[in-house]
C-alpha cells in the first residue's frame, strides 16, 4: 500500500494542486488527510471539493475545520485567524459546512500500521512542540506510524526498540526519507500543504511505501503569488499572504 498524506491545506488551491501534482509521479493508492483543510487562505469551497474528489481512506478535522463549522469558537486564536475563521464560515457553501461538520475526530486507526490525528493521539488540538510531546504521543499511539499535523513543521519522530527517541526533520531538502524498522514507533508530521511554519515555503507532502518500508517528505514549488493575490482580494489579513513567501 501506498498512501499520499497532507495536512494543513488550509484553503490554499494553488498549493494543493500543485502537490497532487506533484504525488501523481509516485503512483499512490490512497489518501489520508490529517485536517485542517480550511482557514487562513482564500478557497475554502474549492479545496474541500478537491479533497473530496481524492475520495480519501481516511480523514479527520482539524481545530480550523471545526470553528468553520461552528463546532467550536475561535476565543483561542490570534486575531488574524479568528479573522480569517469568521471569513471562512461566512463563505462556506451549504456542501461544505456539512462536510467539516461531519468530519471525524481524531486519532483514527487507518490499519494495522497507520494511525493518524490532527494535533496527537492524545488530543486532537494538542501542538506537538516538544520532544517530552512527541514521546508522550509516541506512547499514547495504537498503530507502528502516527502521522500528525497541526504544527505546520515537517518532521519524524521515533523511538526505537530500546525506547530511546530520535528526531529528524527535511531541513530545506526536498525528498527526506524514514525507514521503517520493526519493534520502532514513528511520530510524522508531513508538513503543511498550505501554510509551511519551517522556513520552507514550499508545499509539504508525504508518502508511506508499506511494502518498501519507507516514510518520505516531499516539497514541491506552486504560484505562491497567485495564492497571497487571491488573499488580499478576499479582504484576508495581508500578513496571512505575506507569510505564505516566508515560510513562517
Amino acid at each position: 500500500m501506498r498512501y499520499l498524506i497532507i495536512s494543513d491545506i488550509h484553503s490554499n488551491l494553488e498549493a494543493l494542486d500543485a502537490v497532487l501534482r506533484a504525488s501523481a509521479a509516485h503512483r499512490y493508492d490512497a489518501v489520508l488527510v490529517l485536517g485542517d483543510l480550511v482557514g487562513y487562505g482564500a478557497d475554502p469551497n474549492a479545496v474541500v471539493d478537491r479533497v473530496r474528489s481524492l475520495n480519501p481512506a481516511a480523514v479527520v478535522r482539524g481545530n480550523h475545520d471545526k470553528v468553520a463549522a461552528g463546532l467550536d469558537d475561535a476565543e483561542d486564536f490570534n486575531p488574524m485567524a479568528k479573522s480569517a475563521a469568521h471569513w471562512t464560515r461566512d463563505s462556506l457553501t451549504p456542501q461544505t459546512l456539512a462536510y467539516l461538520r461531519d468530519l471525524p475526530v481524531g486519532p483514527q486507526v487507518v490499519d494495522d500500521m497507520v494511525e493518524i490525528c490532527h494535533g496527537s493521539p492524545l488530543d486532537e488540538d494538542l501542538y506537538v512542540v516538544a520532544d517530552i510531546d512527541a514521546a508522550r504521543s509516541l506512547d499514547a499511539s495504537r498503530a507502528p506510524i502516527c502521522f500528525f499535523g497541526h504544527t505546520h513543521v515537517a518532521i519524524s519522530a521515533w523511538s526505537d526498540a530500546q525506547q530511546c527517541l530520535h528526531i529528524g526533520a527535511p531541513q530545506g531538502h526536498p525528498e527526506f526519507p524514514t525507514t521503517i524498522d520493526a519493534g520502532a514507533k514513528y511520530l510524522i508530521n508531513p508538513g503543511s500543504v498550505g501554510q509551511p511554519r519551517d522556513g520552507d515555503s514550499r508545499a509539504a507532502y508525504a508518502i508511506a511505501d508499506s511494502e518498501r518500508k519507507v516514510v518520505t517528505l516531499y516539497r514541491v514549488a506552486y504560484p505562491i503569488e497567485t495564492a497571497q493575490k487571491k488573499i488580499l482580494d478576499a479582504g484576508l489579513p495581508p500578513m496571512l499572504a505575506y507569510r505564505l513567501g516566508m515560510g513562517r
